[in-house]
């Protein structure tokens, strides 16, 4: 068993081919779908939490990943159809690391490509070097 993880998944987003008048914001039908896969593989403790707004308009969908002490790491430009294995599978990752940092060849290509950015955690202090 691993950390508590959240994924954080924007449902404001609207450009999606999926997008009516009766359906604005698909990223909720994502968020579910998410969920589901998270149940298929039986992974516990990663919670998918629907959030208004992350901000990043341009690159949807948009989710975050974030744990107490891990980096938080918000990633844009996946899609529902494509990716929900990915996503599943890096949360897991995430969720195993110590401290949220997955290595580059770890993770799925669409996390390398639409990595939008990598938050340290609260209280993060970085390490002291020693003078020359």
């Amino acid at each position: 068993m691993g950390a508590n993880v959240d994924v954080f998944v924007c449902v404001t987003c609207a450009a999606d081919a999926r997008w009516t008048k009766e359906n604005p914001h698909p990223g909720a039908g994502f968020a579910d779908a998410l969920s589901a896969k998270l149940a298929d593989i039986k992974a516990e403790n990663i919670t998918v939490r629907q959030v208004e707004c992350l901000a990043v308009c341009k690159r949807p969908h948009t989710i975050a990943l974030a744990a107490d002490g891990k980096w938080t790491y918000l990633i844009g430009d996946l899609k529902a159809d494509d990716h929900l294995e990915d996503i599943a599978n890096a949360a897991v990752a995430f969720q195993q690391s110590e401290n949220g940092l997955v290595p580059w060849k770890e993770r799925p290509l669409c996390f390398r490509q639409g990595v939008i950015s990598r938050t340290p955690p609260l209280g993060f202090e970085h390490p002291a070097t020693e003078p020359a």
